[in-house]
């Protein structure tokens, strides 16, 4: 059996990212690495605290050789209009946790709702990646 430990964002600025996540979120970084001998490659990754498993590659977008302009463009188009990622975070108080964030400086694009599986809510990050929050609400779960 194996389990998810790491799920990637592309993010067009690591260091917005690194502050919208840390910063206004409330995550804790988990690895802040740069790499000189692959360019000064930086591995950056970031985690809810009190959820060590999983973490969050705030991954930058690369050029060539990895990936040609084009194709970078396309990705930064992509992750700019939302749609190359979403974060499904889970809380047991969205109303709550909206006013924090809202405090802290998030902007949100959909204030917290009630839906049929619960109370959702969504922001986006510097970058563009969605963001969902949702307090949960399904019988038996």
């Amino acid at each position: 059996m194996f389990k998810i430990a790491t799920v990637q964002l592309w993010v067009t600025d690591q260091d917005a990212a690194l502050d919208f996540y840390t910063r206004k979120l409330g995550m804790e970084v988990r690895q802040d690495v740069t790499l000189p001998e692959m360019g000064d490659f930086r591995w950056l990754t970031v985690g809810p605290a009190g959820q060590p498993d999983v973490d969050i590659v705030l991954m930058p977008i690369p050029g060539p050789p990895v990936m040609d302009e084009a194709t970078a463009q396309d990705v930064r188009t992509l992750v700019g209009k939302g749609f190359a990622g979403t974060v499904f975070l889970t809380t047991d108080d969205c109303h709550g946790e909206y006013h924090r964030l809202v405090e802290r400086g998030v902007e949100f694009s959909e204030k917290p709702e009630q839906r049929p599986y619960g109370i959702d809510a969504a922001f986006r990050d510097p970058s563009g990646n969605h963001v969902r929050l949702t307090e949960v609400h399904i019988p038996g779960h």
